[in-house]
């Protein structure tokens, strides 16, 4: 005679599993939620003791200020930083979608010589660091007169981004139904109608996702802005002239919880307007059906 087993509540099977997502959720937090504590300290207390100091008196509002946010705010440059990250970040982020959009399409869809070769290739780009690249290519520009300037930074970032673009989209657009690539090709649509008709309108999700990875690593680049504008004043984005703010010697570093702060208001804004395509792109292979 079998004996039927009790029944568990649903509620109570999940509960590792969501203790666990909770307890991940929170450590991940926990770095940012440090940075925005801090970020409305004085300097004098965040020398003297930890930012979870402040959840002895939780109701003290006295230990909280915005000073920080006003020094940042109103420090020299920081309003023009911010157009000038703006036209970095923008070209720098069309200009590689647009090429990586091409060049996908044709090594998932055109048949020529060398096709996989070139494909390896590219996919072999992505392992190369590209620190190694700053000299080689700062004398370059300086040789051709374009170091100091945007262009200078929009054919660097575009160089950087473009293997990985290439590589991510040209397996999702190597993905899509071929019936419908060759129905269009049957009924006399060209590749360039191909393209602009069905491959861009479908690969949205997964332009969206790189758009937002693209973004986010051009606005919050230090390194390329630093190596080839050469702290130039007149195009300095953001994270130059925080890095300016701070101090040779750091010892504005308060400063620094204050502007990232500031600076991640248009990443944010970016990421939200792009949400359901960055989620549907990061889905996309997943199922089948």
């Amino acid at each position: 005679m079998k004996i039927a087993r009790a029944s568990v509540p649903i509620w109570f099977e999940r509960l590792p599993l969501h203790t666990a997502v909770v307890a991940i959720s929170l450590i991940w937090t926990l770095p940012t939620a440090g940075l925005l504590i801090s970020s409305f300290r004085r300097r004098d207390d965040l020398l003297q003791n930890g930012w979870w100091t402040v959840f002895q008196h939780p109701f003290d509002l006295a230990q909280f200020h915005i000073g920080n946010y006003i020094d940042v705010l109103a420090s020299q440059g920081m309003g023009q930083a911010f157009l000038n990250s703006l036209v970095i970040s923008i070209p720098a982020t069309v200009i590689p979608i647009s090429i990586a959009t091409f060049a996908a399409y044709a090594l998932a869809w055109m048949q020529f010589p060398g096709r996989q070769v070139l494909f390896v290739a590219i996919v072999g780009l992505l392992v190369v660091p590209l620190q190694m690249t700053l000299i080689p290519v700062l004398r370059a520009y300086n040789d051709l007169g374009l170091a100091g300037s945007f262009l200078a930074v929009w054919l660097a970032h575009t160089g950087y981004g473009l293997p990985l673009g290439i590589y991510l989209l040209r397996n999702y657009i190597g993905s899509l139904p071929r019936d419908l690539i060759e129905a269009a090709a049957v009924d006399g649509a060209s590749h360039l109608k191909i393209f602009m008709r069905l491959i861009v309108p479908l690969s949205m999700p997964a332009i969206a996702s790189f758009a937002v990875f693209q973004f986010l690593w051009v606005w919050n680049d230090l390194l390329v802005a630093l190596v080839y504008l050469g702290g130039n004043q007149d195009v300095a984005p953001v994270t130059l002239v925080l890095r300016n703010l701070v101090g040779d010697r750091g010892q504005d570093w308060h400063l620094l919880t204050a502007g990232a702060f500031v600076s991640m208001v248009v990443p944010l804004g970016v990421f939200f307007a792009l949400q359901r395509y960055f989620v549907r792109g990061l889905l996309a292979g997943s199922v089948k059906g």
